[in-house]
């Protein structure tokens, strides 16, 4: 497994989570009846009302190219086209009336939809073009 610095190349770490996220992220591969979550999956995707959206989910483990990073006793994959977009991001848990669920902290979002779920980069990055929906996709309401 690669260090932190070999992932970033910078000593900037890749992708941080709090031990909220990694306690609820555990508890939630243990409710896994065929054992098949080993890794959490950290990707970002084109769409969303704000040009990306994140994707988090549980894998059986690393596909070839994959940065592999482990926090709290949580092993977290990211494939290497989401990588530059989600460097220095922390994942948080957040347990309250008026959030709760993973919130994730982008230094490299220029600007973010109203639920947070979807976000832009700086214009002139190396962005791969993003088919803008009408509407976040992740179900919040603008």
């Amino acid at each position: 497994m690669a260090t932190i610095e070999e992932v970033t190349g910078e000593g900037t770490t890749l992708v941080s989570l709090t031990a909220t996220a990694a306690d609820k992220i555990r508890e939630l591969m243990a409710e896994d009846p065929e054992g098949e979550s080993q890794v959490l999956r950290v990707a970002i995707q084109g769409g969303g009302c704000s040009g990306f959206q994140y994707g988090l989910g549980f894998d059986s483990g690393a596909a070839e190219g994959d940065e592999t990073i482990e926090q709290h006793g949580v092993k977290v994959v990211i494939d290497p086209y989401s990588a530059p977009y989600l460097k220095g991001a922390t994942i948080d848990f957040l347990t309250g009336l008026a959030e709760s669920g993973f919130k994730i902290d982008n230094p490299n979002a220029q600007a973010s939809c109203g639920c947070g779920h979807s976000f832009t980069v700086e214009e002139g990055a190396d962005a791969p073009a993003a088919e803008h929906g009408g509407a976040c996709g992740s179900g919040c309401a603008h």
